[in-house]
């Protein structure tokens, strides 16, 4: 029997083993497979292991989607969790690559992902407060959040959570430097029932804009004079 003469549940089952390049180019074999690799059911989850592949065509996004995660475990996240005001002209442009890469992909799922039950986003030190916002209000089914090492997620990110995380049942900020106690102790109050997890966060030190570390390093030259 060939592949194609296989009916259309069958497919999807085979298809499900495969990783999405494999599916990709098992759909480029015949139109028959290409519909299979089309259809929305074959894509409930997404793995991704670095910004890069977002840019790829060999995954889907639509209303069947329930699980995404982007873990980017690479010495490269180092370069991204500089400072912005201090990082050299080379570490600029090698963050200009893909600064907005996973903020644009966060986007696409805000308006095609409705019903998304988990998002983890590792290494991605790009994400901004604004795109979790708009996460949690267009997928208000979300129940399971988990952030790691994201420096530009802040207080912001806990805010939104109050107001619009009204199914999350888990939170993760671990090694998220600009998350503060009270942002984790408001979370605390105003969503008992989530179970929060801040490994690291609130203990680490966070960004200071340069004109406040300019004002502190001032102020330390004057202590010393005195």
């Amino acid at each position: 029997m060939h592949i194609t003469q296989l009916n259309r549940e069958c497919l999807l089952h085979l298809f499900s083993f495969l990783d999405k390049n494999s599916r990709k180019s098992l759909a480029k074999t015949c139109h028959k497979l290409l519909e299979v690799f089309q259809d929305p059911l074959l894509w409930s989850l997404l793995h991704f292991h670095s910004p890069a592949e977002l840019k790829k065509d060999n995954f889907l996004l639509g209303p069947a989607l329930k699980y995404v995660s982007i873990c980017w475990y690479s010495e490269r996240v180092k370069v991204c969790n500089i400072e912005d005001w201090m990082k050299n002209n080379f570490q600029k442009d090698f963050c200009n690559r893909h600064e907005t890469t996973v903020n644009d992909f966060l986007l696409e799922v805000c308006n095609r992902c409705p019903n998304l039950l988990s998002l983890t986003l590792s290494g991605c030190g790009h994400v901004t407060d604004e795109c979790i916002l708009l996460l949690l209000k267009n997928c208000p089914n979300l129940k399971i959040l988990k952030l790691e090492n994201c420096v530009r997620i802040t207080d912001q990110t806990l805010e939104a959570v109050t107001l619009y995380g009204g199914s999350l049942q888990t939170l993760h900020v671990d090694f998220c430097r600009n998350i503060t106690q009270t942002g984790l102790e408001r979370v605390r109050e105003k969503r008992p029932s989530v179970m929060l997890r801040a490994e690291r966060s609130a203990n680490m030190i966070p960004d200071n804009k340069p004109e406040k570390k300019l004002m502190l390093e001032k102020a330390s030259r004057k202590w010393v004079q005195l």
